[in-house]
C-alpha cells in the first residue's frame, strides 16, 4: 500500500509500521519480483530514447529501493517525478521531483507527457468511481507507456487490513471492524467518521473493472499459489510497435 490518495484523515497515529518498508518482509520480496517487469519497460525506452522520464502516481522515494540496484547503476538516464497528496522529503533530487497533487486532477501536468506512468496499489485508494475513472483517465493521458497494479477484489485476501473476505462485507460492517479493532496497517479507529473515511478509501477492483480503465492496455494477473493476487494494467508502445 502506498500512502498517496489515502484520505488525509488517516493520520500516522493511526497506521502501523510498514512492512513494504522491510527489506526481508514477505511484502518487499512481492514488489521486488514484480520490478522485473517495470524495469524490462524502462530499459526498453532508455534502449529506445537513452533516457526515462517516470511519473509515478502516489509513489514515494522509499518505494523505489525495490529496484535499487538497476536504477543507481542508471541514475544519469532515469527522472522520477512522484506525485502525492502528501508532501515528503526527497534524499535524491537529481533522481526525484515531488509535486504535491492529486492524480485524480483532470488538468495534472497539462503541458506535459512522460515517457512512463506508473503506481502501485493506489488507484483502489482513490475514492468514489468517478475518482477512479479520472485517476485512470490521467494515466492513459500523462504515459506514452504505463504500468498499474492494484490488489484484486477477489482474492479472498485482502492485503490492507488482513483480514480474509473483508472486502466482501457490508459497508456498515467493516466500518464497524475497524472501530472495533486493530486490523491489518490500522489500529483501532474509534471516530465513526474517520473510519468511514477510511473504508471508502479502500475500494478493491476486478479483473473486468481494470480491463474498462485501461482498455487500451493489456491487464494481466501477480499469481500467489495459482490464485489471482493482483491485477496489473501494461500499455507497453515498444510492443505495438513491434
Amino acid at each position: 500500500m502506498q500512502a498517496a490518495e489515502i484520505s488525509n484523515s488517516i493520520t500516522t497515529t493511526q497506521t502501523k509500521a510498514d512492512p513494504y518498508a522491510n527489506k526481508q518482509s514477505l511484502e518487499f520480496s512481492f514488489r521486488q519480483r514484480r520490478f522485473e517487469q517495470i524495469q524490462s519497460l524502462i530499459q526498453a525506452i532508455m534502449d529506445k530514447k537513452g533516457s526515462c522520464e517516470i511519473l509515478d502516481l502516489g509513489g514515494t522515494e522509499t518505494y523505489w529501493l525495490i529496484g535499487e540496484d538497476f536504477i543507481q547503476r542508471n541514475r544519469n538516464s532515469i527522472h522520477f517525478t512522484l506525485v502525492n497528496t502528501e508532501n515528503h522529503e526527497i534524499r535524491q533530487r537529481d533522481l526525484f521531483s515531488f509535486v504535491v497533487a492529486s492524480a485524480t486532477d483532470p488538468n495534472l501536468f497539462a503541458d506535459r507527457r512522460f515517457d512512463l506512468v506508473h503506481s502501485n496499489s493506489v488507484i483502489e485508494h482513490v475514492g468514489t468511481w468517478a475518482d477512479v475513472n479520472m485517476f485512470a483517465a490521467n494515466t492513459r493521458r500523462l504515459g506514452a507507456n504505463y504500468y498499474v497494479q492494484t490488489p484484486n477484489y477477489w482474492f479472498p485476501y485482502e492485503p490492507h487490513f488482513r483480514f480474509p473476505g473483508f472486502q466482501y462485507l457490508p459497508r456498515r460492517v467493516r466500518i464497524a471492524l475497524i472501530q472495533r479493532y486493530s486490523l491489518g496497517f490500522f489500529r483501532r479507529i474509534a471516530n465513526y467518521a474517520e473510519a468511514q473515511d477510511i473504508i471508502d478509501h479502500h475500494c478493491l477492483l476486478s479483473t473486468r473493472q481494470m480491463e474498462m480503465l485501461f482498455c487500451d492496455g493489456k491487464v494481466t494477473h501477480e499469481k500467489w499459489m495459482g490464485s489471482r493476487k493482483s491485477i496489473i494494467a501494461i500499455r507497453d508502445e515498444s510492443l505495438r510497435q513491434g
